[in-house]
């Protein structure tokens, strides 16, 4: 319990560098700390008997989150398929150890509303090479936040609906839009929440199911 609460202050401090760092323009210490975010909070999921399918994810974010320090569009398209790759193995994780929800039927009209929109409003203003790629990102980022809401419940899916925000931001970016103050804070700060609830609500879910499982075995004991 002691290693837990340490990795998760420690992640909670580092955190609280980079928004910081990004609200008052400090490059340096967002270029520090946004690299190690992921790792530690992988660590404190894996103190936690995290799978290794959602350290898989955390570790492709890592991934992402490097490339993405690289202004160039070539280190935006593999941060990008590394953030791909981390999406796929959430899915593969919510269908494995999550289950179908009845109460989520608004979700996918919901979603493919908010896919739709983007994608055609965002079109004629990406640049020719990232359209196709954009579009297919969307699309698997979607159905992960979809997923996170329909198999694993309120903490997992607010989780991957601030991931499709933080995303929207820097699509919105890429297609030169009007821009809120300090975007890469926004950014950050969907993001850095997005991947800490999904974590969050991708244990409790597993604790939970463990002690469903748990129980039938002493009932039937």
């Amino acid at each position: 319990m002691t290693v837990r609460r340490a990795l998760l202050a420690a992640f909670a401090l580092l955190a609280a560098t980079d928004l910081i760092s990004l609200a008052v323009g400090v490059g340096t210490g967002h270029t520090v700390s946004k690299p190690l975010l992921m790792p530690l909070l992988a660590a404190y999921a894996a103190a936690h008997g995290a799978p290794r399918l959602l350290l898989a994810a955390l570790l492709f974010g890592w991934g992402g989150d490097v490339l993405l320090l690289f202004d160039a569009e070539p280190a935006f398209l593999a941060g990008m398929a590394s953030f791909a790759a981390g999406h796929i193995c959430y899915l593969v994780l919510f269908k494995a150890y999550g289950k179908a929800r009845a109460r989520c039927g608004l979700l996918v009209p919901a979603y493919t509303t908010a896919l739709l929109t983007t994608v055609v409003l965002l079109w004629p203003d990406l640049p020719p090479g990232l359209r196709v790629p954009v579009v297919g990102y969307s699309l698997l980022l979607t159905a992960m936040a979809y997923a996170a809401g329909a198999r694993l419940g309120l903490v997992a899916g607010l989780g991957g609906a601030l991931f499709l925000l933080s995303d929207t931001l820097i699509a919105t970016g890429v297609a030169d839009w009007p821009q809120p103050p300090r975007p890469d804070l926004w950014i950050m700060l969907t993001y850095i929440a997005a991947q800490f609830l999904l974590t969050v609500g991708t244990l409790g879910a597993l604790e939970a199911r463990d002690e469903r499982t748990a129980l039938k075995v002493m009932v039937t004991d």
